[in-house]
């Protein structure tokens, strides 16, 4: 009987993953003060069990200065320890561990790092309700070795990749975004100008992992907004980012301080928003005017399947695909496209084990429903499934 090509090892640099499923990149909430905590690695050891290749830590920031909430990870060398033991713990289930490295820039929030934040332009964010300063030379080469000393902490604490959080509208994301970068040095105006930061970025971080990490960008499909990066010129920034030698790119989309739900679809739960808000303006603002500012956007299956074909037929690096993966039929049909890995989050929050139940035959789908709840949780404290709650509780 043949295998089915979604349970098929796959070479993904220096390492080969058991299978093609990972565990993208989604913000679990787990890092108290920025520390992770016995739920982050329990998370991952349990996803780990559940049968996926690849998990992926969220969102640690490279500097102090790149958070946009006080339980998210910044890099520094005392997580050494506590990383290295939440890595054992996934490879003793026969998986691989990354952690995605990235800056928040423009969205990151002052009051968590005492400092204004920093973006390529001073264009105001209203996520964060400031105006940031835009960043020098300086600030730049900074951040380069800020990613750079992340990645040699992240080879210490033996992990298998690193990740570089390059969509989303994060840092890097807007000096690729015609919208939020409007410099006109180096850094900004025409296309190869923006993408040189991510770029050199690449190239630091692929110099520190050397061959023992693997090394994956996320990288927007299209910002989802008028006046943002759109599909051309995502493209060509994947054509830039090949020259580099990344293992892998994420496809992804979305913008979470212009179109949150771009990147999420399906529902979008703003009673438990404005619930979990912490901060008075932004709890006032979400009750006002959140119907007007939050776009809904309708859920389907694979949905940047169409846009990342488009990156099939450009780049020969492999791709991962992310976003409403739910099926197995619709996994095998994503990697009979010309995709080499199939990301997925959800489905892994409400069901740690989905991906074993698949490969069992236990199960063909995900009970999970696209009503996002789970985003909203992680606002206060511990990304959790609400709805896996209920059941539970049922039960």
């Amino acid at each position: 009987m043949t295998t089915p090509r979604l349970f098929t090892p796959f070479r993904l640099g220096p390492l080969t993953l058991r299978n093609r499923t990972v565990r993208s990149a989604a913000f679990e909430g787990m890092c108290p003060d920025g520390w992770p905590s016995e739920s982050l690695l329990a998370y991952h050891e349990a996803v780990a069990r559940g049968g996926v290749g690849l998990t992926t830590v969220a969102y640690a920031a490279v500097t102090p200065g790149g958070r946009t909430f006080a339980h998210q990870m910044w890099m520094r060398e005392e997580l050494v320890p506590r990383l290295r033991e939440l890595a054992e713990r996934v490879h003793r289930e026969g998986a691989a561990v990354s952690i995605q490295l990235g800056d928040a820039g423009n969205m990151a929030d002052r009051e968590v790092t005492g400092q204004r934040p920093v973006a390529p332009s001073p264009v105001f964010n209203l996520f964060g309700l400031a105006r940031p300063r835009a960043m020098t030379a300086h600030d730049i080469e900074e951040l380069c070795v800020a990613f750079a000393r992340a990645t040699r902490l992240v080879r210490e604490a033996g992990f298998d990749a690193v990740e570089i959080q390059g969509g989303h509208g994060y840092l890097l994301s807007q000096f690729l975004s015609p919208y939020t970068n409007r410099r006109d040095d180096a850094w900004g105006g025409a296309l190869a100008n923006r993408a040189r930061l991510l770029c050199e970025v690449v190239r630091r971080v692929r110099e520190e992992a050397g061959d023992r990490l693997a090394v994956v960008v996320k990288l927007n499909t299209r910002d989802g907004f008028a006046g943002g990066l759109e599909l051309d010129e995502a493209v060509e920034v994947a054509r830039l980012l090949e020259r580099e030698g990344p293992d892998a790119l994420v496809l992804s989309g979305g913008f979470v301080s212009k179109c949150p739900m771009y990147l999420m679809r399906g529902e979008i739960p703003l009673k438990l928003m404005v619930k979990t808000q912490r901060r008075l303006a932004h709890k006032l603002g979400l009750a006002l005017f959140g119907k007007l500012v939050v776009k809904a956007y309708p859920f389907s299956e694979a949905f940047f399947l169409e846009d990342g074909l488009a990156f099939r037929r450009a780049v020969k690096t492999p791709l991962a695909l992310v976003g409403g993966l739910r099926t197995r039929a619709r996994m095998e049909e994503v990697l009979a496209a010309g995709f080499d890995l199939c990301a997925l989050a959800r489905p892994l929050i409400i069901e740690p084990d989905f991906v074993r139940k698949l490969e069992r035959g236990e199960r063909e789908g995900s009970a999970c429903e696209p009503c996002n709840r789970c985003m909203a949780t992680m606002y206060f404290g511990e990304m959790t499934c609400t709805e896996r709650e209920r059941l539970c509780a049922r039960d």
